[in-house]
């Protein structure tokens, strides 16, 4: 599937919301910040963006926000969550058949055995990929997505291209993200809410058996673990 709005910087998604929501407790609109556009792509800033740019400044002034403070919350989200946590998971689920039992019973408590916590209190689902079913999670209404786990949300996953077409044709859109799924497997979409959000447990790719649960770890991508990706073995990655 083609990604239009993946130049949106990462950094700009996280402070933007974070700002929003800062917004929202000082009185502005709920939905009034929105993540800008990619300042490379055009010369003068929308009017959309300076909005955002005047609510993160007037909140700073206020005292409603710091700045230094969205860096520490950015970079974490960047450099020690991001889809880290959930690999760690997916990778002991691997090597692990009790574990792999309680996650699929349990997400929420299994992934606190590894140090992982919910933020918000939201329930949080495992799906097991077989061979026969091929799990895919969506968020149809906003963007929920299992931010303690896998990080920032991709931008592609709240677009309106993927959120209402991983519904009408998810085999369509799988294709498109590379992955082809034969006619004689199931293919199940999951829509995340505020409640509950969803992350799949891949299938172990065939070759990793001698692979050790770091090196799992390392091949394990977020898309692998929202459904649009198999997780794979590369050449330099199959023991000798």
């Amino acid at each position: 599937m083609s990604r239009p709005y993946d130049s949106v910087g990462r950094r700009g998604f996280l402070k933007t919301a974070a700002t929003g929501a800062a917004g929202v407790v000082a009185g502005a609109k709920p939905g009034a910040a929105q993540a800008p556009p990619d300042s490379a792509q055009q010369v003068v800033p929308s009017d959309l963006t300076l909005r955002v740019k005047a609510l993160e400044s007037l909140l700073v002034d206020k005292g409603l926000v710091d700045r230094a403070a969205l860096d520490r919350i950015v970079d974490a989200f960047e450099t020690k969550i991001g889809p880290r946590n959930g690999a760690r998971v997916v990778a002991r689920a691997w090597v692990d058949p009790a574990y792999k039992t309680r996650l699929l019973a349990d997400a929420a408590t299994a992934m606190e055995e590894l140090g992982f916590h919910r933020h918000q209190g939201e329930d949080i689902v495992a799906l097991e990929n077989t061979s026969k079913i091929h799990n895919m999670v969506v968020c149809t209404l906003c963007s929920c997505y299992p931010w303690p786990l896998l990080g920032l949300p991709p931008v592609w996953y709240k677009s309106a291209p993927y959120r209402s077409r991983a519904v009408i044709d998810p085999r369509g859109v799988l294709k498109e993200f590379g992955v082809d799924i034969n006619a004689d497997v199931e293919v199940r979409v999951w829509d995340s809410t505020s409640e509950i959000r969803y992350f799949v447990l891949p299938e172990r790719p065939h070759g990793s058996e001698r692979l050790d649960e770091e090196a799992l770890a390392a091949l394990v991508t977020r898309d692998s673990m929202l459904g649009t990706a198999r997780v794979t073995l590369g050449a330099t990655q199959v023991p000798a």
